[in-house]
């Protein structure tokens, strides 16, 4: 038969924030492979030199130190705490008792991070100690200093430095040191800056890159265990957007402006010389990133630009990392501060707080955020962080680096400029049909923010399809973590964009919503501050945070990667214009049943074409009617919804005609919908009388390696499962032999399809309520059907 066709995708604590174009001339050019295979090198490592009692060989006089440190490491390099090693060294680490700041301070981090549970003892012993062993007068007070060293020349921001940490993870784990010990912590390392912005390891020496990380991130944590939340309860009420004291957001930002202006990953700024303690300022540069929540610093992303030296440095054979410097010349000591910096600066982003003008009207509440993510840290049990991006800088790649965007504020967001507004749109629209999610509410009044989100959707959905709705009681926003209490639910709208609801917006009124915003309740979450509301307020704050979890959970999955797994997350081609002659050409069929549900699936499926098979083909920039003459100028073409449809006899007649010309049809029905699923099968029955749709055999050649594809006689289903009460929305993935039915005529399946969602796992959108394929399968259906479509 001839066939008519060619062959052949601050805290926080209101920080300046830049993110555009100018970074990206810097990132480095490293893998996730790579991150990878450095952290397993560096952890083999540390384990083939610890001792048969649990050891490493102990630098010094400070016994236990380098114990601590890699056992540190290797936890956080994700070493479980039940590995027979790890269980050794918490052995060898209970029987040392608190005599030097450094060793306590690490073995508390270890037991924090390991079993705070079953080592309760041993962090209350260590917090009681670290408390009693802060200078409390004289010039350096606040700090901590080495065991004789705390007179009037003792104390160091190094050792003070650690013991911040400590009790840091100490009260995560529960154990909370004093209001007085945080006062003074924090006094200190607002007295100890330089001039210039930077810190120096004692007071007035010149910065240093290390000490300066120190500082801010000392200020940082010190702040957040002594500034009150920017929201008040007197008696039953709830006051939002309070700031009752000024935070210290002034001097942290001018230590990361000393980072900016003297940024290096190569060297150790301000350091004796380049070598001097070069690893131990990269693990604390890793930590006055992550905690300021700046992926860049100044024009540089610091993780990826780290994670890229880092790579290079390793030694190829053993698989560790060592200085010229102090200490570093110590291999355990710098292979632990490396795969510290590693495994720590790749924790998955949750979401990006979206910083817009006027003023700080973004950040009305500082802690929100912050406060919103260790919940869902405890509850979901893995290691998550949170970014700050000013949305008028960011490109659309920048926006990709967080699953989910949130805009909050009372003014309205919007640039006055119209081809501002245009653009941010755009971008926005850009970044919503790339799979991401946006929430936005009005706090601190919010009127004027109602109108400017309210503009800013229309300009980002022109369609009339694409309009704020309100939220049906059943959606899973209100049960997919915890179901919130009928008292405690509120006005939330949502845009439908077929896959799923990708924008959702609580505005701020007064007279129909009367609650506290959201961002106001996740103010006053201080988790392990031991706060203490009537019990009608903590109703509302439980429901907020079940609300922000819920959404979270919609909208990720819980599947969060690490950060070092979406650098290579771009904006995939637009589609092209018109095809050129000669060109592998496909593209999506307009039809009444949803044709828009999920716009960028195939063109994110022709960008993994090009990336990993080589296949050069290129989509139509619109939906080809089917009595469009056009249709005959396209190789395949794909078809999904999730709505009934019914095709005029014309359409019949002319998608028979293209498919016995040797076109090719593969479709899906979105999230399994029976309705699609129906009318598709009922259609086909009325285009082909005589013949009827099939199984496709678990071993036919569409899916196996025969035409250069992937072996697909086993996938992975997502099923969502009921919902039982108090407990979370879930899908089970189930291997299964793929489930496609087909239409052969002569001797090749000129139909294709797919009773399970392919398309929107294709868009990166699928929820926890689609049935269908997992991402990876469903992309690899339909390279396979891609595949065998040029070579029939």
């Amino acid at each position: 038969m001839n066939r008519p066709f060619s062959s052949a995708l601050g805290i926080l604590l209101g920080l300046a924030v830049t993110v555009g174009p100018k970074g990206a001339d810097l990132r480095a050019e490293i893998t996730a492979e790579q991150v990878r295979k450095a952290i397993e090198d560096g952890v083999s490592y540390l384990r083939q030199e610890q001792d048969s009692k649990g050891a490493w060989s102990e630098y010094l006089y400070q016994t236990g130190g380098v114990t601590a440190l890699c056992t540190l490491a290797l936890l956080d390099a994700g070493v479980e705490p039940s590995d027979p090693q790890i269980q050794k060294a918490l052995a060898v680490l209970r029987k040392i008792q608190p005599k030097h700041t450094y060793v306590t301070a690490l073995q508390t981090m270890v037991f924090a991070r390991a079993e705070p549970e079953k080592d309760g003892f041993y962090i209350r012993r260590n917090v009681t100690w670290l408390e009693e062993k802060q200078i409390r007068d004289g010039p350096n007070k606040g700090a901590w200093s080495y065991p004789g060293d705390a007179g009037s020349s003792g104390g160091d921001n190094s050792n003070a430095q650690f013991a911040i940490l400590a009790l840091h993870e100490a009260e995560r784990a529960g154990v909370r040191a004093g209001d007085a010990t945080w006062r003074l912590a924090r006094d200190h390392w607002e007295g100890t800056q330089n001039f210039d912005g930077s810190w120096g390891y004692r007071r007035r020496d010149p910065g240093r890159g290390s000490m300066t990380c120190a500082g801010i991130t000392s200020l940082v944590i010190t702040a957040d265990r002594v500034q009150p939340p920017d929201a008040q309860v007197v008696g039953n009420t709830i006051r939002c957007c309070r700031r009752n004291e000024k935070a210290n957001e002034g001097q942290v930002q001018r230590g990361l402006d000393w980072m900016k202006n003297h940024f290096s990953v190569s060297s150790h700024p301000g350091a004796p010389s380049p070598d001097w303690f070069h690893y131990y300022y990269l693990y604390g540069l890793e930590r006055a990133g992550r905690l300021t929540a700046q992926r860049l610093i100044g024009t540089h992303d610091w993780y990826r630009e780290g994670a890229d030296w880092l790579v290079r440095r390793q030694d190829q054979l053993s698989g560790f990392w060592s200085g010229s410097g102090p200490a570093e010349n110590n291999p355990l000591i710098g292979t632990s501060f490396a795969l510290l910096f590693l495994s720590k600066g790749r924790w998955p982003v949750l979401l990006a707080k979206l910083q817009h003008g006027p003023g700080d009207d973004w950040n009305r509440h500082r802690h929100d955020v912050d406060n919103l993510t260790r919940f869902v840290e405890k509850r979901w049990k893995m290691d998550l962080t949170w970014q700050v991006t000013d949305w008028r800088r960011a490109s659309v790649e920048d926006l990709l680096q967080s699953p989910v965007l949130y805009l909050c504020g009372g003014k309205n967001p919007l640039p006055d400029d119209p081809q501002q507004r245009r653009r941010l749109a755009d971008k926005l629209r850009d970044y919503l049909d790339r799979g991401g999610f946006l929430f936005a509410e009005g706090t601190c009044s919010g009127r004027e923010f109602d109108e400017g989100f309210r503009t800013l959707m229309k300009l980002v959905f022109p369609e009339a399809e694409y309009r704020l709705q309100l939220l049906d009681p059943a959606h899973p926003i209100w049960h997919a973590e915890q179901k919130i209490p009928d008292d405690q639910l509120r006005p939330l709208y949502g845009v439908e964009s077929g896959c799923r609801t990708s924008v959702v917006y609580a505005p701020l009124d007064p007279l129909q919503n009367p609650r506290p915003s959201l961002s106001c309740l996740w103010e006053l979450a201080r988790s392990g501050r031991g706060r203490k509301y009537p019990r009608s307020v903590e109703a509302q704050i439980d429901a907020g945070l079940g609300i922000g979890i819920n959404m979270l959970a919609y909208a990720t999955n819980r599947e969060l990667q690490t950060k070092d797994k979406i650098w290579g997350t771009t904006a995939p081609p637009r589609p092209i214009e018109k095809p050129e002659r000669g060109q592998l050409t496909l593209a999506n069929l307009r039809h009444p049943g949803g044709c828009n549900a999920a716009p960028r699936a195939l063109v994110n499926l022709l960008d993994r074409a090009s990336r990993e098979l080589k296949i050069q083909a290129v989509a139509a920039p619109q939906p080809v009617a089917l009595t469009d003459d056009a249709l005959l100028n396209y190789h395949l073409v794909f078809m999904h919804g999730r709505n009934h449809f019914r095709l005029t006899d014309a359409e019949r007649k002319r998608l028979k005609t293209y498919l016995e010309r040797g076109g090719m049809l593969f479709a899906d029905s979105i999230c399994a919908s029976k309705a699609f699923t129906e009318s598709f099968r009922g259609e086909m029955a009325a285009v082909f009388p005589d013949r009827k749709l099939e199984r496709i055999a678990a071993d036919d050649p569409l899916l196996s390696t025969k035409y250069g594809g992937f072996d697909l006689k086993t996938v992975t289903r997502r099923d969502p499962q009921p919902r039982t009460e108090g407990a979370p929305l879930k899908a089970a993935e189930k291997k299964v032999p793929p489930e496609l039915e087909g239409i052969k005529l002569g001797d090749r399946w000129a139909v294709i399809f797919s009773p399970y969602d392919v398309s929107c796992a294709l868009e990166k959108r699928d929820s926890l309520e689609c049935r269908g394929y997992i991402r990876q399968d469903a992309a690899r259906i339909g390279l396979n059907v891609l595949l065998y479509s040029v070579q029939q």
